[in-house]
């Protein structure tokens, strides 16, 4: 069956309706599907839900495993700095001291040869018989010095790849503080506390549904979601919705589920979001254009936004 005409017709002086949506004319905006959004209680390392959850004082949510080993791969990273940073500035002291013993023995011949120039001795008269006879060598001779030959060795030549110098890496000091995988801020491995969920009672492993409604709020029993605003303990670990919290726990100053004194420190507002792989935050609005392909009818799509 054949196309339209409207859609065959390419002889026309302007732009059809079909041709500017395939290249992108207009506004373009889409929602975020929840694809796209990380869930409350995935890991922000391995974005798997969380197994054994530890929590850092900023509110992310790791594997015990991951961070353990996220933590443990940048003190190794850092060792192996330092050690490049202790050779360079062992390099530099040894240079500097060779660069003084050179110029002790510049002053020292310098000296000697002023103290010394009224006495001529053997070398000098034998040079100088040299130079007047047949053992002169002018800028045509083959024959060369030592001088010129260490200079024809130690030569550095942009132009010939052998003799191309090599520029000197200079390493800064690195920082001996290891960071936050998600928040870039400085992370201990005493900063890290345990995070008790509630799960939901009477519910079986089999029927786990695509969103995961497997966690609740121990004081009102409103199953967690994406959408949920969760703070957590730090003292004992355990999750509460923010109405709760707000209502209670900061007034109480006391665990709703193990009578456990708290202070207003003590509670950690659980980031929202995901990682650099999924979407966060409230400003979602794109700022890059790409191609995604004219069979989808959007051809050089305009930034895409969150409503």
């Amino acid at each position: 069956m054949p196309q339209r005409h409207s859609k065959n017709n390419n002889d026309l002086a302007f732009f059809t309706y079909d041709e500017r949506r395939k290249l992108g004319y207009g506004t373009q905006k889409e929602r975020l599907g929840r694809d796209s959004i990380k869930p409350f209680d995935a890991c922000c390392i391995c974005l798997k839900p969380l197994i054994d959850p530890l929590c850092c004082n900023k509110g992310h949510l790791f594997c015990k495993e991951c961070i353990f080993e996220c933590l443990l791969a940048q003190k190794k990273d850092i060792k192996r700095k330092l050690a490049v940073y202790m050779a360079q500035q062992k390099q530099d002291k040894e240079d500097e001291l060779e660069k003084k013993n050179l110029l002790r023995e510049a002053e020292l011949d310098t000296f000697d040869r002023q103290n010394n120039s009224a006495v001529p001795n053997v070398d000098d008269r034998s040079n100088a018989s040299d130079r007047s006879g047949s053992g002169f060598h002018g800028a045509n001779s083959v024959k060369v010095t030592s001088y010129e030959e260490e200079a024809l060795r130690t030569m550095k030549a942009f132009w010939l790849p052998s003799a191309t110098p090599e520029a000197q890496e200079r390493v800064q000091a690195p920082s001996t503080d290891t960071c936050c995988p998600e928040g870039k801020e400085k992370l201990k491995l005493k900063d890290l506390f345990s995070v008790h969920f509630s799960d939901v009672p009477h519910r079986e492993k089999k029927e786990l549904d695509l969103d995961g409604d497997r966690f609740l709020c121990p004081s009102c029993s409103v199953t967690f979601t994406n959408t949920s605003t969760l703070v957590v303990i730090s003292s004992c670990g355990h999750v509460f919705c923010k109405k709760c919290c707000d209502q209670f726990i900061s007034k109480d100053k006391v665990c709703l589920v193990c009578s456990r004194s708290c202070k207003s420190r003590h509670l950690v507002t659980l980031e929202k979001g995901g990682t650099g792989f999924s979407g966060h935050g409230d400003d979602l609005e794109a700022t890059t254009f790409k191609h995604v392909g004219s069979g989808t009818g959007m051809g050089l799509s305009r930034p895409t936004t969150r409503l």
